[in-house]
């Protein structure tokens, strides 16, 4: 159908326009039989997206540092469409042990069985993963800092020697966001955002970010998108676009109250340490410091040692931050990773449980109330508590 405009006056606005389409309609027999001349770019199916999505995709370009984004139904998405898109049977593929445990599931129980040699490496790694690289190794994929375990590799020594040995880079941005990092400016070949998180920014909807300089690369994202049908709601792009809005007041107001709070849970008895490389003494925090901008808002804590069900009096006492995973919005969020998952890890750093702290835009007095209370949870819960000894 086409839509006839009463007049020909433009309209312009603050909002961005929301266009919803499954079939893309041609005007002549040729510009259908032509069509997939207008990829990676234009438009031939509602698949590869509408002009909304493109101005999304333009938009976060834009603030990595590159040339071009595709995006995907969910930060998950964009990392597997990103390998997908380029490695295939027989090439053997470099993966941090600390990287978004789905990516790590798929490339151990699917890739692998499909002929790809999967490894797991070192999540601090630099530029000694030169020693890992084989002649087949295809892409290196990496996370800074490491889900849960916050692990800091030298991002700028890995890209620098994956590029000298002709080996394709992927990174997992989300938790700097390109402001606090940009990935293509450090030599990176892909930059990946769960614009689920800090880009969306309000925990109400699902989106992945793929960022590239390379315009051959873009081209091939383009059809993988197509291909494996990673496209995105049209809605969601505007609430995207709208959370972009938002992004730096909203991530530098959560920094700070984060890296106040890590400062605070420092001092308390029942905490052994903190995984959080913005804080001095963190083993990654001389790479932090000089590469990254912005403390971030999530971190992890390890308790001191304690029966698993004293995390029980921890997370029954919280009031202020509700029990989730998906973090980057603006409510706060506890997660617990229990003690066998960390002993089942490649390069683990503890064998007691985590839990992980998400900082959103409450008041930070109130959350280490929150906290203070927790902490108190934990420690008087019955399992932790000291048994009685003498007396009549």
């Amino acid at each position: 159908m086409t839509l006839a405009l009463p007049n020909d006056e433009p309209f312009d606005s603050l909002s961005p326009p929301v266009l919803r389409a499954s079939t893309v309609v041609f005007k002549t027999f040729d510009d259908f039989v032509k069509r997939k001349r207008r990829q990676p770019d234009g438009y031939s199916y509602g698949i590869t997206g509408t002009p909304t999505a493109r101005l999304l995709e333009s938009r976060i370009a834009a603030l990595e540092g590159g040339r071009h984004c595709v995006i995907t139904p969910s930060g998950q998405s964009a990392l597997m469409t990103t390998v997908m898109g380029f490695v295939r049977g027989g090439d053997h593929l470099l993966v941090s042990a600390a990287c978004y445990g789905a990516l790590k599931t798929f490339s151990e129980k699917w890739l692998a069985h499909m002929g790809v040699q999967v490894e797991l490496y070192r999540p601090d790694i630099g530029a000694d993963i030169d020693a890992l690289i084989r002649p087949n190794t295809r892409m290196i994929c990496m996370e800074a800092p490491g889900t849960v375990s916050m692990e800091m590799p030298d991002i700028p020594a890995v890209a620098a020697t994956a590029r000298r040995r002709g080996v394709l880079t992927m990174m997992d941005n989300t938790w700097a966001s390109p402001l606090g990092f940009r990935p293509l400016e450090h030599g990176v070949d892909f930059s990946i955002e769960a614009a689920t998180k800090l880009f969306g920014g309000h925990s109400d909807l699902l989106m992945g970010a793929i960022s590239m300089n390379d315009h051959a690369h873009y081209e091939v994202l383009r059809e993988t998108q197509s291909i494996l049908g990673q496209q995105v709601s049209p809605d969601d792009c505007f609430l995207v676009l709208r959370g972009l809005e938002t992004l730096k007041v909203r991530l530098d107001a959560q920094s700070a109250t984060t890296l106040d709070i890590a400062r605070w849970l420092q001092n308390q008895p029942q905490v052994e340490r903190l995984l959080f490389p913005a804080l001095e003494g963190d083993a990654g925090h001389a790479v932090w410091k000089r590469d990254f901008r912005g403390s971030g808002c999530l971190f992890s804590v390890i308790l001191k040692p304690a029966p698993e069900a004293a995390f029980h009096g921890f997370f029954d006492s919280l009031q202020r931050f509700s029990i989730g995973a998906s973090w980057g919005g603006v409510h706060s969020l506890a997660a617990y990773y229990p003690a066998p998952l960390q002993a089942q890890r490649a390069f683990p750093v503890t064998d007691q449980p985590i839990v992980r702290l998400a900082i959103g835009l409450e008041d930070k007095d109130a959350l280490i109330a929150d906290l203070a209370a927790a902490l108190q949870g934990y420690a008087r819960h019955p399992s932790n508590r000291a048994p009685a000894t003498g007396g009549a």
